[in-house]
């Protein structure tokens, strides 16, 4: 059975730091695609960051600079820094595991919620 545990959200101030956790298990990590995602209020889900199982990373335009993917196979756990928080960042932000070599292999998690306010 195939998890994905997010973790490491919360309220942070203009200008704040947060680090969120994805910790896999269920699959083999290593070969994974993993990305992050968030839905803010009234938004559609969109991709911020995603990283393949080489550990080749992409960005959101509206993140560059100030997050970061990275990746622990040893620990199966994905990972996004975030520095220089925004109040457009404010939003769920969702873990993905994915495997264009296995059909159907999509999965998310339940989301992790981070404010960004005074």
């Amino acid at each position: 059975q195939v998890t994905l545990v997010e973790s490491g959200g919360g309220l942070a101030q203009p200008g704040g730091s947060l680090r969120l956790s994805c910790r896999a298990s269920g699959f083999t990590f290593s070969s994974a695609d993993m990305s992050w995602a968030r839905q803010g209020p009234g938004n559609q889900r969109e991709m911020v960051a995603f990283i393949t199982r080489g550990a080749r990373t992409k960005y959101a335009d509206s993140v560059k600079g100030r997050f970061t993917i990275s990746r622990d196979n040893a620990k199966n756990t994905v990972y996004l820094q975030m520095n220089n928080l925004k109040p457009e960042d404010t939003a769920v932000y969702y873990c993905n595991a994915a495997n264009e070599l296995i059909q159907g292999f999509d999965y998310w998690g339940q989301g992790t919620q981070v404010t960004v306010s005074e």
